[in-house]
Formats: C-alpha cells, sequence, structure tokens
C-alpha cells in the first residue's frame, strides 16, 4: 500500500484510506466530525522545539528532514504507522499551510520507500 498526504482542511475522500492526523496540535477551525479521522498519531510529530525552529522556512526545510528523521528512530507511533501502511492506504492529514514543506512530506517519503533488499550473489 501507499501513503499519501492532504491537508486537514480538505474533505474527506473515499480514496483516502485509513485518515491519521500528524500533527501535535489540534487544527484551528476543524470539529472532531469534519475531520473524520481514524487516529490522532500526535507522537509521530516533530518536537515543539523542532517545529519552532523550522519556522517552515524553506532555507531550514534540509536540517529539519535530518533532525525530524531522526526522532522517529525507535518512535513507536511510527512503528505503528508502518504497520497499518501494510495493511490499507493511509493518509496522513496535516494542518500546515505549504504542502511540500512540512513534516508531512517527510512522513510519506519515509512510508512509501521500498525496504532494502539485499543484492543475490551467485558464484559461477
Amino acid at each position: 500500500m501507499t501513503a499519501q498526504i492532504k491537508r486537514i482542511y480538505e474533505p474527506p475522500s473515499p480514496t483516502d484510506g485509513y485518515r491519521v492526523l500528524v500533527d501535535r496540535l489540534w487544527p484551528r477551525g476543524i470539529s472532531r466530525e469534519k475531520a473524520a479521522l481514524d487516529e490522532w498519531a500526535k507522537e509521530v510529530a516533530p518536537t515543539p522545539e523542532l517545529r519552532e525552529w523550522f519556522d517552515h522556512r524553506p532555507e531550514r526545510f534540509a536540517e529539519f528532514r535530518r533532525q525530524y528523521k531522526q526522532q522517529l528512530a525507535g518512535n513507536s507511533a511510527w512503528k505503528a504507522l508502518r504497520i497499518q501502511l501494510k495493511r490499507r492506504r493511509v493518509t496522513l492529514l496535516y494542518g500546515a499551510k505549504d504542502p511540500k514543506i512540512n513534516h508531512a512530506v517527510v512522513l510519506m517519503a519515509l512510508l512509501n520507500q521500498k525496504p532494502r533488499t539485499a543484492k543475490a550473489v551467485t558464484k559461477k
């Protein structure tokens, strides 16, 4: 299966699959009913310190991505998302305004990575 991202302010769709809010804070102006969530995985969001440092500045995105990946290592909520992805499509919902520079982009890329496979070595 695959992971996709979507702003929480967009209406739910039947193609969303398992809908997971991946923000630490509840987005403004959205009721729980309108969000139509299956899960709120706030533990998978970046720490408040990292989020505040990043401040959605494009020039900081590469370093943000590096630090955020480190935060995800060993994170049980991250592991649970990967398990859900094996079962069905997962839509990561976020509240950020920029659709290309946010933590959900990093999460989606990591979830959609193909597992590394060892190359078979044959002897002749």
